[in-house]
């Protein structure tokens, strides 16, 4: 039986090529595929928001899928058919050609990113893999790092055409393999939304409050989403208006990334041992906090807020993985979590549409309703905190 260890550096080196060559790729490659198919970046942005949309939409059948197989097949198709997208791309002459490329990478998009990677670790290990998500993060979370540059000189040497052909061609001699040498599972029927056993790591709660977590916790991943889409897409231009320099916003933004990853160390050492549900909460009030000194003390707490944010986003990312899997337990767990995921990601598609309308009237003061999100979040996961406290009070052994 292969080693957790070995399944999670072979997944997180998989998931750094998923996200580098799919999620992190228009804010490169936007602008010249635009310029040579005839239109503008935002329309290859709006193309990107379609295969957001997608993978909404699959990911439920995908997570069903690993369900019952176990996570290598499903993975092994997600290589075959990213590459098959970033090839339909490469060969792109018109809008039309554009938008059907990125509905093929929709497909493996919600298929073959975080959601099929925590169900497969899921599936394999059971209530034990939360160290396992937690290291699956730490891997991807320098996709933007290795991404964006890889693709910069790419475009440079050989276009955004051969860019494309590239990560086509990594999917293929990297991605599958690592995919096809995961150890197989043996097949498992799907449990339906109230076959919750507490001995197979799930809470004691009972069916309305079961309801009412899935609810809430649909909620708090759609906001971790749409924060962490939205300050992507605007956190120079916020800063810009709070008063730093072009240079210096891009510089304060670039924080965010190593931060996230600093986050996911804090969850894997420092929190390793907190309740899921008390990270999640910390994580949650970051980005609010940050929001706060940058709306008190101005770009002299710039800094602080791109800390925050990072932290509070990188720490949030697993708790993605782990609520489901404490709250409802490893049974039935790939279904439940793409279902989860479908809010957050029609959010995601829209994020920087609606909050780059909010930053244009508002400036900096957008924030607040960024930060506000952020606080229902809190208070929807300390609503969730009562309702297992409840539960551990009639039987269950551990609390939040």
């Amino acid at each position: 039986m292969q080693s957790r260890t070995t399944t999670t550096v072979m997944l997180g080196i998989a998931q750094t090529l998923a996200w580098a060559s799919s999620y992190y790729l228009p804010a490169v490659l936007a602008g010249a595929i635009g310029r040579d198919v005839g239109t503008s970046a935002s329309t290859v942005f709006g193309a990107f928001s379609l295969a957001l949309l997608v993978a909404a939409a699959i990911g439920p059948f995908a997570g069903r899928l690993i369900d019952r197989l176990g996570g290598r097949p499903v993975l092994i198709a997600s290589s075959l058919v990213f590459a098959a997208g970033l090839a339909a791309l490469s060969q792109a002459r018109a809008p039309i050609h554009v938008f059907g490329a990125w509905a093929v990478m929709g497909l493996a998009m919600g298929s073959g990113l975080y959601e099929a990677a925590f169900a497969t670790v899921v599936r394999l290990h059971g209530v034990d893999a939360r160290r396992a998500i937690t290291g699956i993060t730490l891997f991807a979370g320098f996709a933007s790092t290795v991404g964006w540059p890889l693709s910069t000189y790419l475009d440079g040497v050989v276009g955004w055409r051969g860019a494309c052909l590239t990560w086509a061609a990594l999917h293929l001699l990297i991605g599958l393999p690592l995919y096809a040498l995961l150890p197989r599972a043996a097949p498992a029927l799907p449990v339906s939304k109230a076959d919750v056993d507490p001995r197979d790591g799930g809470s004691a709660l009972s069916p309305a409050q079961q309801r009412r977590a899935a609810f809430l916790m649909a909620f708090v991943f759609a906001v971790a989403w749409f924060n962490s889409t939205a300050m992507a897409a605007h956190l120079p231009d916020l800063l810009r208006a709070a008063g730093a320099t072009l240079a210096v916003a891009v510089g304060i933004a670039a924080l965010v990334g190593p931060a996230q990853v600093a986050g996911r160390l804090i969850e894997f050492t420092l929190l390793k041992r907190a309740h899921p549900l008390l990270s999640a909460r910390l994580a949650a009030l970051a980005h609010p906090l940050g929001a706060l000194c940058l709306g008190l003390f101005g770009t002299s707490a710039a800094v602080a807020f791109a800390m925050l944010h990072g932290l509070g986003n990188g720490i949030l990312t697993i708790a993605i993985g782990t609520l489901p899997l404490l709250i409802f337990g490893a049974k039935g767990y790939g279904q439940r979590q793409g279902l989860l995921m479908v809010p957050a990601r029609v959010v995601q598609a829209a994020a920087p549409f609606l909050f780059g309308l909010a930053v244009e009237r508002w400036g900096v003061g957008s924030l607040w309703f960024s930060a506000m999100l952020g606080l229902a979040a809190c208070l929807a996961l300390a609503v969730m905190t009562a309702d297992t406290k409840a539960a551990a009070s009639v039987g269950e052994p551990a609390t939040p």
